[in-house]
């Protein structure tokens, strides 16, 4: 009898290890979110990415994802600004109905602000608000004064500077000729690097339509060229897109602000679990999935906060 008790509590002790192993583990590290998009390799056709076929890598070790919502659902709360320079070409008044289309096509859920460049600032012209007409309403011509920006990014890092702090997507989508008044021209622009800084540090997207500017740097190809580069360096970094067309004014912007509708329809908030560091720094990450036909776009640093 003792020794058929006995047999009985080492089956049931390994029926328990057994059930423990099943269970998942409870999450550990530090939550990070960030904004992917989901992006064809050939054609327009994108299958469905469930969480499954989400991974992660930070620092070429697998990150545990926590949470895949689309932007489009209630749950992501999208908050979008549209930052317009005002020293563009005052031809941008002929853009301005495409922008207010694109306004009043996004979804109920999501949020928009529109604001103006001015000497290195942001002038938010409308909070961000789910009121189609009010962000509608705050479109408005450029100055058109060549002396109205000291540097697009001056303007952009203002904007995230003073957005308020909350655990939702957010993205910005600038307008302007991305020529750095300030700096100048070349590679290493310190403010553009600063910027990016900032724009991943805050989980910020963004995307960008090159504009021509006024002045002579409106129509010189070095400055024009820096410009675009500057604007496809800040895009590509925060994982948004650079729209442009050669040198000059795109005749409308309907092609651009469509696709970024598409983008913006085929996006999701990733959440995942970051190994904990002694102090809060930038991570290298990578989001892939094994689906045939589809990449995921998305910044290639999150910012991590510091373990506890």
């Amino acid at each position: 009898m003792r020794f058929s008790r006995t047999l009985l509590f080492i089956v049931f002790g390994f029926l328990a290890l057994d059930l423990l192993a099943q269970e998942p583990a409870p999450p550990t590290g530090m939550p990070v979110s960030m904004i992917v998009t989901v992006e064809p390799r050939h054609g327009s056709a994108v299958p469905t990415i469930d969480a499954r076929d989400v991974m992660v890598y930070l620092k070429h070790e697998r990150a545990k994802a926590t949470d895949w919502v689309p932007l489009k659902d209630s749950r992501a709360g999208l908050q979008l600004f549209l930052l317009i320079d005002d020293s563009a070409n005052t031809s941008l008044g002929s853009q301005l109905e495409d922008l207010r289309q694109f306004i009043a096509a996004q979804p109920p859920t999501t949020e928009i602000g529109v604001a103006y460049m001015q000497n290195g600032t942001a002038q938010i012209l409308q909070n961000l608000t789910t009121d189609r007409a009010l962000a509608a309403k705050a479109l408005r011509l450029p100055f058109g004064n060549a002396g109205a920006s000291a540097s697009p990014y001056f303007s952009l890092g203002d904007l995230i500077k003073r957005w308020p702090e909350g655990k939702v997507p957010r993205e910005v989508l600038m307008v302007t000729d991305g020529i750095d008044r300030y700096w100048g021209s070349g590679p290493d622009d310190p403010y553009v690097s600063s910027t990016i800084d900032q724009a991943q540090k805050a989980g910020v997207v963004v995307f960008a339509i090159y504009m021509p500017g006024v002045g002579h740097y409106g129509h010189s190809f070095w400055r024009i060229n820096w410009g675009q580069n500057y604007l496809s360096q800040v895009a590509d970094e925060t994982g948004g897109e650079a729209y442009y067309l050669g040198n000059g004014a795109p005749v409308s912007f309907s092609p651009y602000l469509d696709d970024l509708a598409n983008r913006l329809g085929r996006q999701y908030w990733l959440s995942f679990q970051a190994p904990p560091e002694k102090k809060a720094g930038f991570q290298q990450v990578k989001v892939q999935t094994e689906v045939p036909n589809v990449d995921l776009v998305s910044a290639d640093r999150v910012y991590v906060p510091a373990g506890q």
